[in-house]
């Protein structure tokens, strides 16, 4: 027997009856030999880990474009928070930790640089030439599927590409582990989203609603404690992955309170406008010189994929710093640049 077989038989004896079981798994795209060591779902942990567009998350924005200081939310910090939270749910609840990690280290692999902001701009430019726009999460499930290794992606498990697409308020995983991550993506983003802005000056702590801090906490610790705990409880009270009433209430008013003053604040928002102007700039200056688009993206134009998919491809996948780059290469003068 394997240690992979050791694993998974040993899953039946600790996971819940409700987790995804490592050996009932419905398999990948493309089928491959299993690994004698690691489960389907740790593979796929290491496949997301060392691919290229989780090291980008590093040097992508969160939520404050060119935030002066060290200590400010990055994609990949905002992911290493998310895969910890739900991770700690997982465990309490006996649900499949290797499968939401899975999940929780891809589920913002598509984002584009300049957070929301160049999300938006890639939506619009898409759906100006008739196509349906663009979403991060699947453009996540598009990275993993598709763009990763040259064209052949990462050939992940469908338990994991499913948690990946559906992680956002408006979707549901099938697995309980896909709906750990959803979840603690919220709680993650509210909570760091606060702290940051509590660092930049935008809010300070005084200035949250005491009708929403009375129940969730007076401190980000207080707060993602509460979180954490209630949705352990609650799941395993109702034997199903949920949040109390109060406490999901409370968290979401918390949410419209920080898109009020936080996302939409003009601290933010001052700098989201350059950033989209930028992007669609890049897109298009993209569009006209096709050819500099590298080898890598070129092999989906001769697989047959869309001129204008394969470039909105391209800009998504940069960091905050090589978009830069580019803008001041193609559209600032040398002589200006050097002053």
């Amino acid at each position: 027997m394997t240690i992979r077989e050791q694993m998974e038989k040993r899953e039946y004896q600790i996971l819940n009856p409700k987790a995804s079981h490592s050996d009932c798994s419905a398999g990948r795209l493309h089928g491959v030999e299993q690994d004698d060591i690691r489960t389907c779902y740790q593979r796929d942990r290491d496949r997301i880990l060392h691919s290229k567009s989780f090291r980008r998350l590093k040097n992508k924005t969160q939520v404050f474009l060119e935030p002066e200081g060290d200590h400010y939310r990055t994609r990949l910090t905002h992911t290493l928070e998310v895969s910890q939270i739900a991770r700690t749910i997982a465990k309490a609840l006996g649900m499949n930790e290797d499968l939401t990690e899975a999940i929780a280290l891809g589920h913002d692999l598509g984002h584009t640089p300049f957070g929301h902001s160049g999300e938006k701009a890639l939506n619009e430019v898409l759906k100006a030439a008739g196509f349906g726009g663009f979403d991060h999460a699947e453009q996540s499930v598009r990275i993993v599927e598709i763009i990763e290794k040259n064209g052949q992606g990462l050939n992940l498990t469908r338990e994991v590409v499913d948690g990946i697409r559906n992680h956002g308020t408006s979707a549901l995983p099938s697995t309980p582990e896909g709906k750990i991550v959803r979840v603690a993506d919220k709680i993650a983003y509210i909570n760091h989203d606060v702290d940051d802005a509590i660092r930049a000056g935008v809010l300070s702590e005084e200035m949250l609603p005491a009708e929403y801090t009375d129940i969730l906490g007076h401190s980000v610790k207080e707060r993602l404690n509460t979180m954490v705990l209630d949705m352990i409880t609650a799941s395993k009270e109702k034997e199903e992955i949920v949040q109390s009433e109060d406490i999901r209430n409370a968290m979401m008013q918390l949410r419209r309170f920080m898109f009020r003053e936080v996302y939409e604040s003009p601290i933010v928002k001052g700098q989201e406008q350059k950033a989209q102007n930028m992007l669609k700039m890049l897109y298009e200056y993209y569009m006209d010189h096709g050819e500099l688009i590298p080898d890598s993206y070129k092999i989906l134009l001769e697989a047959g994929e869309k001129k204008e998919i394969v470039t909105a491809d391209y800009i998504s996948g940069m960091t905050d710093q090589y978009a830069v780059q580019k803008y001041e290469e193609f559209f600032v003068p040398h002589g200006w640049r050097d002053n």
